[in-house]
């Protein structure tokens, strides 16, 4: 952040472009000043007599016409802008924990526009991205793990990832970080006492008891790595890339799942040429569906293309579908795709299950030798589908977490934390069996409890804050 944590700052909060209602909101030391040079009470009471949160009919007027008292006097024919409702927010009862004052005016970009633009002319400077949630993390309103959920719930893409959003939200993920540094900090405390005290003969934590906690720490950490690449897939949408030559139905399956006309579909070959990509929920799962071009030999430049970037979805995917005519033998194409060594970890869907079949088992096994089980389905007569779907979910989430099963790691700061938190309390434990001597113990697990500390924001650096919070929107 390149302005002073002490300036008031304002930003449009709701999305560009037209809209029922826009929100303006100001936080900072100087908001209900700030405010008052473009806000005109209906009451005509001042902006500082308000009680705090409580909506308040107003006019937006153009600066030097509102109700400041330093320019009532003075001050020209007022230029109405909009009317609009003002709620303020003293501190420390605010999102931010500052001042705040938030417009809610029509939300036409040039009322908007011209509202911040008085804003900033009465001393307010325009926030930064994620400054609002970066000050209620600085006040002590949120912790760190806490604010990057807040991003993680406005960006969530179903139901599912933002139940587990809001959970995080709520501090849940923080509260069972807490629970496993407090337990580090006191086995340390105990440790280092015992070394300040190493003359004195005094034990301050036995051997057993110290192997017993950092067993626990290590299973609940263990535990928590092993969620994070189920917390990834429900925070940011697992990939899954349909493939097949040429007329298989890939197209047709993309539009069955989506239940929508999003692929085109014609009976010539080759009509897909591109990666056509769209999200869908499969079982809360956000899913993010990649049409590709049939794969198949041809001395079409643009088909060579576009068969060259299947190959590079299929290696990006989280899973991937081999999509095979039942309804005709295995094509010399359908062979070349299933001799692939990643098609034994595909997912393999036999279309056209509704016409007779002519596509050998056999035949099947000896082109994929060590396949997973095979999926009938039809694209266009809509069968099989809620199997298909049940399927994709199972092989990427395989009997795991659910999202309401203990705590999730949806984060890759918060992984990468957790491995050196782990790392940290592993060596620990080797050096207490080995009978190493204490400091080594003691620093061990200060690295595991300082990797802890980072995720809430107990310990962390300017460079850890600008790296999050410059993902946010301005106006958040």
């Amino acid at each position: 952040m390149h302005g002073a944590l002490d300036d008031t700052i304002c930003a449009i909060a709701t999305p560009p472009g037209e809209g029922g209602i826009g929100v303006l909101r100001i936080s900072g030391p100087c908001a209900l000043d700030v405010a008052s040079h473009v806000v005109r009470l209906r009451s005509g009471k001042s902006l500082q007599a308000l009680p705090t949160h409580r909506l308040t009919l107003a006019d937006i007027c153009s600066p030097g016409t509102g109700t400041s008292p330093s320019h009532n006097l003075e001050s020209p024919t007022p230029t109405l802008i909009d009317e609009a409702l003002v709620v303020v927010m003293r501190s420390p009862h605010s999102f931010t924990g500052e001042d705040v004052v938030e417009v809610q005016c029509h939300g036409g970009p040039v009322i908007l526009d011209q509202l911040c633009r008085g804003l900033m002319s009465a001393g307010a400077r325009l926030a930064e991205p994620g400054e609002f949630t970066k000050r209620a993390f600085l006040n002590g309103r949120l912790d760190l793990a806490q604010a990057e959920a807040v991003l993680d719930t406005i960006r969530a893409k179903t139901a599912r990832s933002l139940t587990i959003a809001q959970s995080q939200r709520r501090g849940e993920l923080s509260r069972e970080v807490e629970a496993i540094r407090s337990e580090l900090v006191i086995a340390l405390a105990h440790i280092e006492a015992a070394l300040d005290f190493a003359e004195e003969d005094i034990s301050f934590v036995q051997q057993d008891a110290l192997l017993r906690l950092l067993d626990a720490t290590l299973h609940k950490l263990q535990r928590l790595i092993r969620s994070g690449e189920d917390g990834r897939i429900w925070r940011e949408g697992a990939a899954v890339a349909i493939l097949g030559r040429p007329n298989v139905g890939k197209s047709s399956l993309m539009n069955a799942l989506l239940r929508s006309d999003r692929a085109i579909v014609t009976a010539i070959p080759g009509t897909t040429r591109d990666l056509l990509e769209e999200l869908v929920s499969i079982d809360g799962i956000p899913v993010r569906l990649v049409d590709t071009a049939g794969i198949r030999t041809t001395d079409d430049p643009v088909e060579v293309e576009g068969i060259r970037r299947s190959g590079l979805a299929w290696e990006d995917a989280d899973l991937a579908l081999i999509l095979l005519d039942a309804s005709m033998p295995l094509s010399a194409s359908d062979r070349e795709l299933l001799s692939r060594p990643a098609a034994t970890t595909a997912l393999l869907v036999f279309n056209k299950c509704d016409l007779p079949c002519q596509l050998s088992m056999e035949d099947l096994d000896r082109a994929c030798p060590g396949h997973s089980s095979v999926l009938e389905i039809s694209a266009t007569k809509q069968i099989g589908l809620d199997e298909l779907r049940e399927a994709i979910r199972s092989r990427l989430l395989p009997g795991r977490l659910e999202s309401n099963e203990g705590v999730l790691v949806t984060n890759l700061r918060h992984a990468a934390a957790f491995e050196r938190a782990l790392q940290g309390v592993d060596q620990a434990r080797q050096s207490v069996e080995a009978g190493r001597a204490g400091e080594l113990v003691a620093m061990d697990l200060r690295i595991a409890a300082d990797a802890l500390g980072e995720i809430t924001g107990v310990i962390t650096t300017d460079e850890i804050l600008e790296r999050i919070f410059a993902e946010f929107c301005i106006g958040k």
